[in-house]
């Protein structure tokens, strides 16, 4: 087959146009053409009253050769990339120690699912519930302000990404084409077709809840083992080998120990408590960027005009998102950060995110349909290990602390518990005036969606002042990109600091540990990831590596 790219239509055209479209460009008669399907379609919305659907078909043709040798010179005119995969290894048939994965959201699940596939029958661990009980206890936050510390939106079957969007794409390189073994388990698992080929795929929160159970079942039915309410408390080391400490297996909260050689650490960025397990057993960790903010809600109406004009509402454009970045240049306290839209949530809602009892934070999720009244997203400010300095609680004269951007996120989310009434409400503002500088105390037209609910007042204090006069400078620098962004009644909900893994576990070529052999750091715990297609990515490579460690190939 070869594949057509880059071939534009009219956003109401006929199914009869692309077929013709196709036989246009190549130029080709209907008799030559034996049959197409679509690889990918996308939309350009740059000229809003002329929206363009963009296409690439793969076609079958018995002129394959001569087209090809035709268009030679063309990069809109390929052969069909080999998107298929395929096992780098098989279980043999006895193993001393099955590999354990701990954590089993997307990048745990992959990494399970792929053993599985493999023969290697992995023990997986997680420490929250199997994903409907986990459902209930959300609800419980959501609805009745009862935490449950070890199953909530961060802990549990399908991991942080079950509650969101269900965003399935990313910006990843992925030259062995991994992303294309995630979309279509997930369509075996009960995805709609149509994330094999849409630009920006997303599937929204109740159908990855049935699809992570199927995903289970494949993998139980494939010898795997998924045991849930386990939190792994310790490792187990034996002697150093050459300069590494040596990982033997885990101990659960239980007590219980569980010998493994190879255990593939998918946690997740929310695992504090297993961060300072890790750094307590020597396990090398550092602190790394990411960033803090606010969740930002706008009638979806008002994105949907500004970014399709007349053509808003159209069933294939659905409804809009966006992607704004902004680089501060004022000569405040925020001179040089950057500000940026972050998971945005097309009909959706700000949901609270919190996993540690007395802390408030957000997050934003959409259902397939995403036809809720708001669009959400966050506007979150970039920081780095050197504003953790004031939260680092090492000793005096000592290397800085891996784990000083926990302490920040903590800090930040108390406040935002005390700031919203210690009730796990959350703090909101009215966009105009946290512009303006004065609380707020009454809502506009945008009513907000976070539940268990919100206290309207001033933000200032919620976010170091650097981060303040930040995002204060990009929201009018985003009204120019989008109409009515910084609207008066538009709502800011605080507080957003689970962007991204405040550290990384470093792993080296093999994707071991640096320093501990048998530990395989994943996803987006590990800073390795960020995004449910780019965590699942990260767990088929581990997975493989895994593979041919035990094998050794």
């Amino acid at each position: 087959m070869l594949r057509l790219t880059d071939l534009k239509l009219p956003l109401d055209h006929s199914e009869a146009a692309l077929a013709d479209a196709a036989l246009e460009r190549l130029g080709i008669d209907a008799a030559a053409l034996t049959g197409y399907t679509v690889a990918k379609r996308s939309h350009d919305a740059r000229k809003r009253g002329a929206i363009a659907l963009i296409y690439a078909l793969d076609i079958d043709t018995p002129r394959e050769v001569e087209l090809l040798q035709r268009f030679a010179d063309d990069p809109h005119v390929q052969p069909t990339p080999d998107t298929s995969y395929r096992f780098v290894a098989r279980a043999p048939g006895q193993m001393e120690h099955r590999p354990l994965v701990i954590g089993f959201g997307p990048c745990g699940l992959f990494a399970g699912l792929i053993l599985a596939q493999m023969g290697f029958r992995p023990i997986i661990l997680d420490r929250g519930k199997e994903v409907r009980e986990r459902t209930k206890d959300t609800w419980d936050l959501w609805r009745k302000r009862n935490l449950h510390p070890e199953s909530n939106v961060q802990f549990g079957e399908g991991g942080a990404g079950t509650f969101s969007d269900g965003k399935l794409y990313s910006q990843i390189r992925d030259p062995q084409h991994h992303g294309r073994k995630v979309l279509t388990e997930f369509v075996k698992a009960g995805a709609p077709e149509e994330i094999l080929y849409v630009s920006k795929p997303h599937i929204g929160t109740f159908r990855l809840v049935s699809m992570v159970e199927n995903m289970r079942a494949t993998i139980e039915s494939l010898g795997g083992e998924i045991r849930f309410s386990s939190r792994v408390d310790d490792l187990l080391l034996g002697p150093p080998t050459d300069g590494h400490q040596q990982l033997r297996g885990v101990t659960l909260a239980s007590g219980e120990q569980i010998r493994a050689d190879h255990v593939v650490l998918a946690v997740g960025h929310s695992a504090r408590d297993t961060f300072e397990m890790l750094h307590r057993s020597g396990v090398y960790l550092e602190a790394k960027p990411f960033s803090i903010g606010f969740r930002i809600e706008h009638p979806q109406s008002v994105i949907d005009r500004a970014r399709f004009g007349p053509q808003a509402g159209h069933p294939i454009l659905g409804a809009a998102d966006y992607k704004l970045v902004h680089h501060c240049k004022g000569s405040h306290a925020g001179q040089g950060r950057s500000v940026y839209s972050f998971c945005m949530c097309p009909g959706g809602t700000v949901v609270a995110a919190a996993s540690e009892p007395g802390r408030v934070v957000t997050n934003g999720m959409s259902q397939y349909s995403r036809n809720e009244r708001n669009a959400n997203a966050a506007v979150v400010v970039g920081i780095d290990p050197a504003d953790f300095a004031p939260f680092d609680d090492r000793l005096e004269n000592g290397p800085p602390s891996p784990l000083a951007g926990i302490a920040l996120q903590r800090a930040l989310e108390s406040h935002a518990f005390t700031l919203g009434g210690e009730n796990y409400s959350a703090p909101a503002q009215l966009v105009g005036d946290f512009l303006a500088g004065r609380a707020s105390h009454e809502f506009g037209d945008v009513q907000p969606s976070y539940k268990p609910g919100v206290t309207l007042g001033n933000l200032d204090s919620a976010l170091p002042g650097y981060a303040i006069a930040a995002i204060r400078e990009a929201l009018p620098a985003f009204e120019r990109q989008i109409r009515g962004y910084a609207m008066h009644d538009a709502i800011l909900t605080g507080v957003e600091t689970r962007t991204s893994s405040p550290v990384r576990i470093k792993r080296d070529d093999s994707l071991q540990s640096l320093n501990t052999r048998g530990l395989y750091p994943a996803g987006e715990g590990a800073g390795y990831a960020g995004g449910i297609l780019s965590a699942a990515v990260d767990g088929i490579r581990i997975a493989e590596a895994v593979a041919l460690s035990i094998t050794g190939n």
